[in-house]
């Protein structure tokens, strides 16, 4: 997994990744709102009838798939790595009810009388007031974040101290200049910047994705000598999460007998396995739309009355496929050009060099219905 990092005021920001809200032509993403909800499992849980337990993760994978088509969440296990959070649900909306409409639903599930938060961070999207030399996205792309495809996730709490604000500006751009340039000798980690000024306890929230957490302690250790890290009041606790599907971040929690939940979840009969997003008569021939789907962002597109349904997100930059530029049966990424083809998510022009996933849509009474899992994931 390789991006770009941006600037940031915090730690260097990685590229964003926008979400179209609604019908989208053109425009600009809406900022959202991010959680991050860290659980903690209390040990009478793992006692209870392997029945039992099972009934309460079950709950709780049917509440979080309901809410998959509000907002985007992303699940993480952290057994056996931290021992005061058990696993995370990372969640972006475009309003804070969302997040209290999960959390009561969770907590009201047989499971939830066993979870305790010991950890929640609320923060923002927006653009940052820095200039970042030969950027190449758009500064719209900041006001938007989702959950990645990355196998680890690290997550913490960041404050600047009040001598930073002091600076001038100019001082504080060349300080991000240089933190910048330490973050793009890393390319394979991803970092997305979100801000908590007066809605939360800390500054800002940072999250880094990669598939080597490797790069990611060397980045960290090399921006430790940045003139800027003198300026650094906080950033822990830091978290470091494993990215799965719910199922077996709930499995992880215990040992159950028989076959796990995720196991029992992938056996099922998926006749039902389809999701209504929109109405037909909400997506005109020439249109294209964000829905969510199984909590991940899928792009929507009427092509001459054909509808084709693709991941939202670039592999190459994570840029807004929604937003980009359709001719015939393919779509160009508006950040660096790269275009798929719509109907099988493969990529026809660098730099993209990984397929997106598709899905299967139909329609039924007027409704658009999209299959919950990507066409290579169908049985």
């Amino acid at each position: 997994m390789t991006a770009s990092n941006r600037q940031a005021d915090g730690p260097p920001e990685g590229a964003g990744r926008p979400e179209a809200n609604g019908q989208q032509t053109e425009g600009t993403p809406r900022r959202q709102f991010v959680k991050f909800s860290f659980f903690k499992m209390d040990p009478a849980w793992r006692r209870l009838p392997t029945e039992d337990r099972e009934q309460g993760k079950q709950e709780v994978c049917q509440v979080v798939e309901s809410f998959g088509n509000r907002m985007l969440i992303g699940s993480y296990s952290l057994v056996g790595i931290r021992g005061d959070s058990d696993f995370l649900l990372w969640q972006v909306s475009a309003g804070l009810e969302e997040f209290n409409e999960l959390g009561t639903a969770l907590f009201s599930t047989a499971m939830g009388s066993y979870l305790d938060t010991p950890y929640s961070y609320l923060a923002m999207t927006r653009r940052s007031i820095y200039k970042t030399p030969d950027l190449t996205e758009p500064s719209e792309s900041r006001l938007s974040v989702s959950p990645g495809t990355a196998k680890y996730l690290f997550v913490y709490p960041f404050v600047k101290t009040r001598p930073w604000y002091e600076l001038s500006k100019d001082t504080r751009q060349e300080m991000m200049n240089e933190h910048i340039g330490v973050g793009r000798k890393y390319p394979s980690v991803k970092l997305n910047t979100t801000y908590s000024y007066g809605i939360d306890d800390q500054e800002f929230v940072v999250s880094f994705e990669t598939d080597n957490p490797a790069d990611f302690l060397d980045l960290v250790m090399e921006l430790r000598d940045s003139k800027a890290s003198a300026y650094t009041l906080r950033d822990t606790p830091t978290f470091t999460c494993l990215a799965m599907p719910l199922p077996k971040v709930l499995d992880s929690l215990g040992a159950q007998g028989g076959a796990t939940l995720a196991e029992a979840l992938g056996s099922a009969s998926t006749t039902d396995g389809w999701t209504s997003v929109a109405n037909i008569d909400d997506l005109p021939d020439g249109t294209s739309t964000v829905v969510h789907v199984g909590g991940e962002q899928v792009a929507l597109f009427n092509v001459g009355g054909t509808l084709y349904a693709i991941g939202n997100r670039c592999s190459h930059a994570n840029g807004p496929l929604a937003d980009g530029k359709v001719e015939g049966r393919t779509v160009t990424c508006p950040y660096h050009n790269s275009k798929f083809d719509l109907a099988t998510g493969e990529p026809l022009q660098e730099p993209a060099q990984q397929a997106v996933p598709t899905y299967q849509v139909k329609v039924e009474i007027g409704s658009i219905l999209i299959a919950r899992q990507p066409v290579e994931s169908v049985s």
